[in-house]
Formats: structure tokens, sequence, C-alpha cells
């Protein structure tokens, strides 16, 4: 099977390579002597879109650039005459949804009630729950879709409340993507790596006024996709990275659990990430500003729902488009990758494209009964010139004493290239409260 790429390095578009299968069941590329960033490229294409007719896929894009690149949040995709220009940044794992509950209605979650998984979305929401701790773990399959049973995202969170005013946390992400076995041409084995990414951070958020809450982390994030000289000629090592959040939070929901919510939240502001020690290829990490207001209202004493919505914007700038002309196209692509970290943040709001499109949304609705049983549902969309992910999702939650249960289901949608990864997957989570309120 042939497949023909179109690379933001805009040094590989049109190739044509091919892939297949090893006896041993490990996802093969077979790709002709080429730069290692597009080797590493291919590879990663081939592992987790080897069941479509095309190399990019709108969820996201892990490297790009001659970076090994895997696409799940943001990424870059043409097939035939269609063409899809995303925003693509390294360490997208960042963006995705690591708690069930969130999963459950559209990966809503900036201003919902706060608890133990809240330093994933709102870090100022902390102050304001209910239990004075609290650790939240959760599991996703990730590409079950497409039959692969070695990728995955597992997250947990924590927090502890100093006293009635102020609080501490952390959080881990370790994404696995499974087993890739590098070759050549010819079908030789050049290696076989188990490349993984993750980030853990620490944070602190305090109370302002009765209503208000501010919240900071720091965290650090590793993605160690191949290690050393694959056989490509390029030494490649883990790039590593360090960012930050800065989110505020407003609680107007009141004892009787009726109230409005609100908040705002800029994540992964830092550094960008490189895997060569060539300090001019490096990526941008994705900065993140969100959005998000919440409405709660209580039908009766045990039945109460709560009505949400989430806007976020990725502060990354896109690249330029492709010319055909490879000296124009190379400095352009060039003074992209020269613009500081913090100009990229202002540039990703005048980069030439509508602004509009690069909103998503998420709307979700949660009902409980008796704060023991959870119902959920959501809706997530993507401008079609920014990836065109458009989905429906279920969720559930059971609390037990002082356990938390959450499910979410996400309902199959798109085809081909708008494919969801995630289509028919179930998330886990649980939480354990561990002190009182």
């Amino acid at each position: 099977m042939c497949y023909r790429t179109v690379d933001f390095s805009m040094k590989s578009a049109g190739k044509r390579y091919c892939t297949g299968k090893d006896t041993e069941g490990f996802r093969t590329i077979f790709f002709p002597p080429a730069s290692g960033y597009e080797n590493l490229m291919l590879l990663f294409f081939y592992h987790f879109f080897n069941q479509i007719n095309i190399l990019m896929s709108p969820i996201a894009k892990n490297i790009f650039t001659g970076v090994a690149a895997i696409l799940f949040i943001t990424g870059s995709a043409r097939a035939q005459a269609d063409s899809i220009n995303i925003v693509s940044t390294a360490v997208p794992f960042l963006r995705i949804s690591p708690d069930a509950r969130a999963g459950g209605m559209g990966d809503l979650a900036i201003a919902t009630s706060p608890d133990a998984n809240a330093p994933f979305w709102n870090l100022a929401k902390v102050p304001f729950a209910k239990k004075r701790s609290a650790v939240a773990v959760n599991y996703t399959p990730w590409l079950k879709d497409l039959g692969l049973n070695d990728v995955y995202l597992a997250s947990l969170a924590a927090y502890y409340k100093l006293d009635d005013q102020q609080a501490i946390s952390t959080s881990l992400r370790y994404f696995s993507l499974g087993n890739i076995q590098l070759t050549d041409y010819s079908g030789n084995v050049l290696n076989t790596v188990k490349p993984s990414e993750f980030s853990i951070d620490a944070g602190y958020s305090r109370i302002l006024n009765e209503k208000m809450s501010i919240g900071v982390a720091l965290r650090y994030i590793n993605s160690r996709l191949v290690v050393g000289d694959v056989g490509t000629g390029v030494v490649y090592k883990a790039g590593n990275a360090v960012a930050g959040d800065v989110s505020l939070f407003y609680h107007g929901v009141n004892a009787d659990g009726q109230g409005l919510n609100w908040g705002v939240v800029l994540s992964n502001l830092g550094s960008k990430i490189g895997y060569t020690n060539d300090s001019r290829n490096k990526d941008y990490i994705p900065a993140n500003l969100g959005l998000g207001v919440s409405y709660a209202t209580a039908i009766n004493e045990s039945n109460k729902i709560t009505f949400g919505l989430d806007i976020n914007k990725l502060l990354v700038p896109s690249a330029p488009s492709a010319t055909g002309n490879y000296s124009a196209d190379s400095a352009k692509l060039a003074q992209y990758r020269s613009t500081s970290v913090v100009s990229s943040w202002m540039k990703s709001f005048s980069d030439g494209t509508n602004q509009l499109n690069s909103l998503q949304a998420s709307l979700g609705a949660e009902y409980s009964y008796n704060e023991q049983f959870f119902v959920r549902a959501g809706y997530f969309y993507e401008n079609k010139n920014r990836g065109n992910r458009k989905f429906f999702s279920l969720g559930a939650g059971f609390n037990l004493d002082n356990l938390n249960i959450n499910f979410s289901y996400l309902v199959p949608s798109g085809s081909g290239v708008t494919r969801n990864p995630l289509s028919n997957t179930l998330r886990f989570g649980i939480v354990f409260n561990l002190a009182g309120e």
C-alpha cells in the first residue's frame, strides 16, 4: 500500500511511500533514503493510520517539520484535491481530554463544578472543591477504533487544601504510543522503538474573595519518540520543555446548587521543544486560551442540571502555506520557526487566517440525582478548515461514599480523514476523596 504525503517542512510534498506489516504484527513503514525528520514522520503516520488511505488526520499532529509526527489534536491533511491546513504543534497529548467526566460532556470542564480533575482544566477551581483532599485516576484507550491495543493515555491528578483559602495540586499525564518497528526501503529492520510522552506539574491556587480564585502551575514535558541514530543518519534525542498555566475562576453557585460559574485559562505557556541538537529545528507546544461558562439549576432538592460552554483557541500561528517555490518556502518556514514563543502567541491572532475558524467549542450538560448518580452529554465542534472534528459524547457517574466512578463514550462520527480516533471508545475515571469537607 502506498501513500502520498504533504509535509509542513515542504520538502516531501508529493512523495510516495509504501507500507506493510511484518510477521510479528508490528506496524512497519518502508521509506526511501531521506532526512531523519521525514523518516520519523512517515513511521509514526503509518503506525496510527494504516487503516486509512491518507497519512494526515485532523485530530492532531504530534510533531511536525521533520520530527516524529503523530496526529491527534492538531494536524495537517491533504486528500487528493481537498486540503485541510491545520495549525501543528509538538506534544498535542497535552490537549487530549484526560478525564472521563469532561469527556462525557464534549470536553467541557473549564467552569464546571470543581473535582480532583480540576488541575487538568482550570486549577483555580480547586479552592472551591467540597472535599479537603482528593486523587483522580483516568485511563483512555487511544485508537481502539483502528484495532490498536498498545496506545493509551493514563493520567493522575491530586490536590490538598491547606486551609479554606488556598490549595496545592499536582497532575501527571503519560501517553504510550505502542510498539513501532523501523525498517528501510528494502524491509531490513533498523530498530524497534516504544515512544512515549509525559508531563508532570505542580500548582498553587487561592481564593481572592468569596467568589473569585486564581491558580498557577509549572509543568515539565518530556517527549521520547526516538533516541539515537535509527539508521537515517540523524541523531535524535528526547524533547524537553517547561511550561506554565495561569487560570481564573468565578464561583457563583449558591448553597442550593444554583448559579453561574465562569473561568479563563491560559495553559501550556512555555518553551519550544526540539528533538535534535539543531536549535533552529524546534517546534511550538500547544499553548491555549480557554474561556468557559456554566449555569447550574436545581429542579428540586434531589434533581439538578448544569449546562456549560467552553471556547478554546490554540495560541500557535499557522505555518506558511507552500507555494511550490522551494527557496521562498524554505525562507518563510525559517522565519516562522525563528519567531519567539511570546511573539507566536500574539501572532496567532493575526496570522492571516479567519480567527473565528480557529475556535473550538464544547457544549455539554450534566444531570445529577441526589449528588449520587450523574448522566452527561456533550458536543464538540471544530471548523472544517481547522480539522473538522465534530462529535457527540455521552457519560455517566456514580458516587459511592468517598469513591466517584466516571465513564464516557464517544459516539462514532466521521470517516477517513475526519474519523475521530476515540470513536467507540469507553473512558474510565475514578476519584478518591481522601478527606472530608
